[in-house]
């Protein structure tokens, strides 16, 4: 599924624009104008990745500093164990759209037993 996010002129470089689908996707545009977009919740705990801290094709988790490179989704630095899901970008007339992916996502272990079933 394509979801439109932001125009990008609205989309400052070293910034990040959560969308509020289920679960939340980021779109980050880095600093040398690369567009990248991920799950935008850690898989260590619960915590925005968009509140974090974009260096290069990195974000750092603002919770515990966990780093997740925006590329490929993997942990490039700890306390986090699973990789984010990537979700491809296309811009088509000045807009940030978003595909997202089909695999399910990593949900960090206190999001996840709230939504398993049985939980209460």
């Amino acid at each position: 599924m394509m979801i439109p996010a932001c125009r990008l002129a609205d989309l400052p470089r070293g910034e990040a624009y959560r969308l509020d689908v289920d679960p939340p996707v980021s779109v980050f545009h880095t600093d040398d104008g690369g567009l990248f977009a991920i799950d935008d919740t850690c898989t260590h705990q619960d915590a925005s990745l968009a509140d974090g801290w974009l260096e290069g094709c990195e974000v750092e988790c603002p919770l515990h500093a966990s780093k997740f490179d925006l590329r490929t989704g993997a942990v490039d630095s700890p306390p986090a164990k699973l990789p984010v899901r990537t979700h491809e970008v296309v811009v088509e007339d000045g807009m940030i759209h978003v595909r997202l992916s089909l695999e399910a996502p990593n949900l960090p272990p206190c999001i996840a037993a709230r939504l398993a079933p049985g939980a209460a």
